[in-house]
């Protein structure tokens, strides 16, 4: 699923190439991907517009047209969102704009599980999701201080309360077992237990995973893609996810497998130590190596 590094490079790219041009032909192929509002008023509302840029919430990529509209897409586990300049074949485009220097930006999702909606000025209708997020983790109000207040009223393990979305907005499975690897903290340890420290270390390691993989323009294991239709090169980077089974790069010692929350879930038993008086130590029973 493409997590935050990979919708950031998306937009960062979509905005290289992007403002300025003029959506003249609007073709939805699957319209029970469009949450917002109906087909005919979706192509009502984009046909003539301009492209103004493109930001990102969460995992969420926002286009803004220049009458005001907003089309917001989630890309959930397959989508991907990338501009061609010339018009090209792609067997699992959802929705596509036709642009007035002959080019397309594309909507493509294997598995069709991504979401599309186009909210107007001062409409009230809101994106599901979207309004609970919690801080940007690579903004100045994501900080040690939050976290730990937050993880102090927190009994789920560390694992399942980074990937909640109100907690911090844009995490995903990869990107939170290299953080905890980076942070020392095994996934199953309850927030709760966590101290002001392990706190300050996980916003650093956050930031720092997060950072790596905007650099190496996200991670490809199968879907994704970037905004020019390309591959990412973080999976060559990663420390512990997918990695089960392989030495730690670190120590040596042989990266486990569990499941979090019905989460695959990868770290180092050495370098992740789970304390013996934890009260996670109960729930290492989930073993999937």
């Amino acid at each position: 699923m493409p997590e935050l590094p990979e919708v950031e490079t998306i937009c960062r790219y979509l905005n290289t190439v992007l403002p300025g041009k003029t959506i003249q032909k609007t073709v939805l192929l699957l319209p029970r991907q469009l949450r917002h509002p109906d087909p005919a008023s979706f192509t009502a509302l984009t046909e003539g517009k301009t492209i103004d840029g493109c930001s990102r919430r969460g995992k969420y990529i926002r286009l803004g047209l220049s009458d005001g509209t907003e089309l917001i897409l989630h890309l959930r586990m397959t989508g991907s969102l990338y501009y061609t300049p010339e018009p090209q074949d792609d067997r699992y485009a959802r929705l596509y704009f036709e642009l007035d220097d002959g080019g397309r930006l594309m909507f493509s999702d294997l598995r069709t599980f991504g979401t599309i909606a186009a909210i107007v000025p001062g409409e009230t209708y809101s994106v599901s999701g979207m309004e609970t997020l919690g801080p940007e983790p690579l903004e100045n109000d994501f900080t040690s201080a939050y976290l730990f207040g937050k993880l102090k009223r927190s009994k789920a393990p560390v694992k399942s309360f980074l990937l909640n979305q109100q907690n911090v907005a844009g995490l995903g499975n990869i990107y939170v077992d290299e953080a905890l690897f980076l942070a020392g903290i095994h996934p199953l340890r309850h927030g709760v237990d966590l101290t002001k420290l392990d706190a300050e270390h996980l916003v650093g390691a956050i930031r720092q995973v997060l950072e790596a993989g905007i650099r190496d323009g996200g991670t490809t294991f199968r879907n994704y893609r970037n905004g020019e239709g390309g591959f990412g090169e973080h999976q060559e980077h990663l420390a512990v996810y997918h990695r089960n089974g392989e030495p730690c790069r670190r120590c040596g010692t042989v990266i486990e497998k569990i499941k979090v929350g019905g989460r695959g879930t990868h770290f180092c038993p050495h370098c992740q130590p789970l304390p013996e008086h934890d009260p996670a130590t109960d729930d290492m029973t989930d073993h999937n190596n």
